[in-house]
C-alpha cells in the first residue's frame, strides 16, 4: 500500500535531517573560502555538491509532510 503522506514523526525527522543538511551545506560553501589546500578545497567542493543534491530529495520528500493546523 502506497502512502501519499509522511506520519508526523517522520515528518519531524526529515524536518530535522533537512536543517543539519542545510548548515552542513552552509559550513562547508563557508569554509571553503579559508582554506588553502586545493585537494582540500575540491573535497568540500563535492561536499557542497552532494549535499545540494540530497536538499532537494529532502525538500521533495517534506512537500509529503503533514503539517499540524493551530486553531
Amino acid at each position: 500500500m502506497e502512502q501519499n503522506e509522511l506520519a508526523f514523526h517522520e515528518s519531524m525527522e526529515t524536518h530535522e535531517i533537512l536543517n543539519f543538511k542545510t548548515v552542513c551545506l552552509l559550513r562547508s560553501k563557508l569554509m571553503q573560502g579559508l582554506c588553502f589546500d586545493n585537494d582540500l578545497k575540491a573535497l568540500m567542493e563535492k561536499d557542497v555538491q552532494q549535499s545540494i543534491k540530497d536538499v532537494n530529495e529532502l525538500l521533495t520528500l517534506y512537500s509529503k509532510a503533514k503539517i499540524a493546523k493551530l486553531q
